[in-house]
């Protein structure tokens, strides 16, 4: 996670002088232009947050004029609309990619959230119909929203929570759930209220949804953030356990082995530590987890040491669920 307080330089919100530059491109990345004009003969990209905003709002918004009906019979390519429309959409991706770049410093976060920069992503671009502009939009809101208590407080008023979760749980591009998923945690974690407005949209049930996918990086972050959820607030422990969530993560480490077994063990040992009633669910005979959990450490203790933070929690899991009545594990 980036550090937003030495993420590069605060942009000024005034346009800095002709001389200094930078150009955008689908990557986000920028490079100095004093000296030469553009390549393509198009106004040069603002170098400022404000001209950035404008030029993320603006582009594409309006629709291309009707164009007149053709004097010959010879029909109108339609590749010149099409190229419009695709140059419009690059323009905007590459705005959204530096100011995202820009925004990982937190005094720029806060002067785009100034700007109602926040009401444009969570309004137009989160729901846009293009997957590159919604990943984008997901990706700024996570970038200046992380450890910032006032922008999480007016993103989370805007009701962009809901809008996040939607795209993790029902979005058929993977990059823009991953991204989704991001923007989620920079919300929920250590924010109060965001971890209650996602307690309300049911966002334990869209976070086990992602644990059960095929994308391996969506897996393994929504196993980490539902760890960290429970290390941070073990209050909420019961509710997840009346959902089910043992018998589920359970589930989940019976599926072929992989790297990802590595969280879901850790979030069901966060899950049982000093939760009796954890403990008593994983107990149950048809769940069958202490033989699985004996089999697995036979099968990591002759792996190498990458599996080394695997291999404890079985056996931690094996210590607090399976250990003797008299032993002093549950009182840990």
């Amino acid at each position: 996670m980036a550090d937003q307080g030495s993420g590069g330089s605060r942009l000024p919100l005034a346009l800095p002088s002709a001389s200094q530059g930078c150009s955008t491109g689908a990557g986000g990345s920028s490079a100095g232009t004093s000296g030469s004009p553009p390549a393509s003969g198009n106004p040069p990209p603002p170098r400022n947050l404000q001209g950035l905003l404008q030029m993320a709002i603006t582009a594409g918004s309006q629709e291309p004029d009707t164009p007149p009906e053709p004097m010959s019979e010879e029909p109108t390519p339609p590749a010149a609309g099409e190229a419009d429309l695709a140059a419009d959409q690059q323009e905007r991706e590459g705005a959204l990619e530096l100011l995202a770049d820009l925004c990982e410093n937190m005094d720029n976060a806060a002067d785009f959230c100034q700007l109602s920069g926040m009401h444009l992503l969570v309004g137009r671009y989160l729901e846009a119909g293009t997957a590159g502009l919604r990943w984008r939009a997901a990706q700024l809101i996570g970038t200046c929203s992380q450890n910032v208590a006032a922008i999480q407080e007016q993103v989370l008023g805007l009701g962009a929570l809901r809008k996040l979760l939607r795209l993790l749980d029902r979005d058929a591009c993977d990059t823009v759930r991953v991204k989704a998923l991001f923007a989620i945690s920079c919300l929920v974690r250590e924010q109060e209220a965001g971890l209650l407005q996602f307690l309300r949209l049911d966002g334990f049930s869209v976070l086990m949804r992602a644990m059960q996918q095929q994308v391996q990086k969506l897996k393994v972050k929504s196993a980490f953030l539902l760890q960290n959820l429970l290390v941070g607030h073990p209050e909420h422990k019961g509710t997840l356990c009346s959902m089910g969530m043992v018998q589920q993560l359970v589930a989940l480490i019976r599926t072929e082995h992989s790297p990802f077994h590595e969280h879901v063990l850790g979030a069901l040992c966060s899950l049982v530590t000093d939760f009796p009633q954890g403990v008593r669910e994983c107990r149950e005979p048809q769940l069958g987890l202490e033989e699985l959990l004996r089999h697995r450490c036979q099968l990591l203790q002759q792996q190498h040491e990458e599996y080394q933070e695997e291999l404890e929690f079985c056996e931690k899991l094996l210590q607090t669920c399976f250990s003797t009545p008299t032993d002093d594990s549950m009182d840990r």
